[in-house]
């Protein structure tokens, strides 16, 4: 292992330069220093870096590192995140055994089987989206067109929140995954709040419940007492901002990246049956989700070079860990035949992705029908003229201005 003392010391997190499907040029210097490195957060805290795969797969499955984002030394990469440390969190930000008890409650809702029985689903909001595209004509700018649509209203369909209010909570989505300050992504957070509080009390007078998950809570969980009206609300939002966002970002940089290797493309063209390969490659590649967080509760000795000490944050560069030579050969190409599987684009451990099956038949079912259908896609501007996402949010296009 390098000498952590004598490591170079890289700000975190950092924007991604053209093309977005590769890390930051700026993180090289990590790649060399796996599976840990130093770095600097937005506000000059210090933290670590997982940067190796295996080492990333063992602390993420480690205990001793906490999710709570209520804990004062829980590590912040952004000011906005900071604000919003205090709120009141689900799933990915607490530990067990309340994680345990919320887990167990979603994951029926998003078990294999369960996303089978969607396809059907999802195919018509696929087929749907792109007949409105294609009937406008080209160009198209695909991220409002259809990569950002088709999860909203598959999401929408599963939890049980109306379709048409969409505009209004992919609009405080935005702002709280990068809002420009602190008090906007705070300001979203309450309007999201109210925005359930108002649906739950809807769904509560209704004499029959619908079929959606948050009926279920509202009318098996919430009246039973095993959750409170603010855990609910808490669940709702991170479902409904991480069910939307994450797959958004995952089609339109899916489809930049696919559209940028044309062989590649061509082969998917030959053969579909290499698309749910391609898909883990994909996931593997982009890392959208770069930069998981975690706090050390107890000191962790890391293969008796390195102690991790209580209270230090600790963040995973999904990024790096995913281009880890010793687990993937040529990491920086796209190879659909390579066994990608074991990727951290979802995470590991107990907080590993619960809306990853559900993603995976989404992007399947999407790439599939947009290049079937589309058969001249092309991008309708130089590719460094497009706009992606900075790095201190969901990685992804801000557009993707196409033509066919």
């Amino acid at each position: 292992m390098t000498d952590m003392t004598e490591s170079h010391t890289v700000a975190f997190p950092q924007n991604r330069t053209c093309p977005p499907y590769h890390p930051p040029t700026a993180y090289d210097p990590l790649r060399d220093s796996r599976p840990l490195a130093r770095i600097t957060l937005y506000d000059g805290r210090p933290a670590w870096l997982v940067t190796g795969h295996s080492l990333a797969r063992t602390l993420l499955a480690d205990p001793r590192l906490s999710s709570d984002r209520t804990r004062p030394d829980f590590p912040s990469p952004t000011a906005r995140f900071a604000g919003l440390r205090n709120r009141k969190g689900a799933l990915l930000g607490t530990d067990d055994p309340e994680h345990r008890v919320q887990r167990r409650m979603m994951v029926p809702s998003f078990t294999l089987r369960r996303a089978a029985e969607l396809r059907p689903q999802i195919q018509r909001i696929v087929d749907e989206r792109l007949d409105a595209m294609i009937d406008r004509g080209a160009p198209a700018e695909l991220v409002r067109a259809f990569a950002l649509p088709v999860p909203s209203m598959v999401i929408c369909a599963l939890l049980g929140v109306p379709y048409e209010d969409h505009e209004f909570f992919e609009g405080q989505s935005r702002s709280l995954l990068r809002g420009p300050t602190a008090a906007d992504t705070m300001d979203a957070r309450d309007r999201l709040d109210a925005y359930f509080a108002e649906l739950i009390d809807r769904k509560q007078k209704e004499p029959e419940p619908g079929d959606g998950v948050l009926d279920e809570l509202v009318h098996q969980q919430l009246r039973d007492g095993e959750l409170d009206q603010e855990e609910v609300i808490a669940l709702a939002t991170i479902l409904l901002v991480a069910g939307h966002e994450t797959t958004a970002n995952m089609i339109s940089l899916g489809t930049f990246t696919l559209l940028q290797h044309p062989d590649r493309l061509a082969e998917l063209r030959a053969n579909p049956g290499l698309l749910p390969a391609a898909v883990e490659e994909l996931m593997r590649m982009l890392s959208i989700a770069d930069g998981l967080l975690r706090v050390a509760a107890e000191d962790i000795e890391v293969e008796g070079a390195v102690t991790i000490r209580a209270g230090e944050g600790v963040l995973f560069a999904t990024s790096v860990i995913n281009r880890d030579e010793s687990v993937y050969a040529d990491p920086d190409i796209l190879d659909w035949r390579r066994p990608a599987r074991h990727h951290v684009a979802f995470g590991f451990g107990i907080h590993q992705c619960l809306g990853q099956n559900l993603a995976r038949a989404e992007l399947e079912i999407a790439l599939h029908a947009l290049f079937t259908r589309l058969p001249t896609l092309r991008l309708a501007v130089p590719a460094e003229e497009i706009p992606f996402k900075p790095g201190d949010t969901i990685q992804g296009m801000l557009e993707l201005p196409v033509t066919w």
